[in-house]
């Protein structure tokens, strides 16, 4: 499918989506340097692939650094939300035309290698 931005009228609007990358935590599993190293890789292609498609508007990793916040600020614990051991990686900032495009781009995404995987949501503005 081609994105919007492969159009040179930019005939299709372009929708807004965050995807959050949901993983194992990478403390309790182990990879072997090569498959971290090819892992990394995989990555740096992929965003430079749909980055150059006009796709990509921004995210990043997240640290393990952080803070829980309930009851207006009366209960503040220092850590990060987690299911099970499953925690959310990062976050990615999609342009694509629409969902189902927002999601062939997201297939071929290397978070799943390592068990991971994308949740997408649609922005409203």
């Amino acid at each position: 499918m081609e994105s919007g931005n492969d159009n040179p009228n930019n005939y299709f609007p372009m929708k807004k989506f965050i995807v959050f990358f949901r993983e194992p935590d990478g403390r309790k599993v182990e990879h072997d340097d090569n498959e971290i190293k090819r892992h990394k890789e995989n990555w740096k292609d992929w965003f430079s692939i749909w980055g150059q498609k006009g796709n990509l508007n921004g995210g990043s990793g997240l640290t393990l650094n952080g803070r829980i916040i309930k009851d207006y600020g009366k209960i503040i614990t220092s850590e990060i939300h987690k299911s099970g051991t499953e925690i959310i990686g990062g976050y990615l900032l999609l342009n694509a035309v629409d969902f189902d495009e927002a999601l062939e781009i997201m297939k071929t995404c290397p978070i799943y290698e390592f068990d991971g995987y994308a949740e997408i949501r649609e922005l409203e503005n």
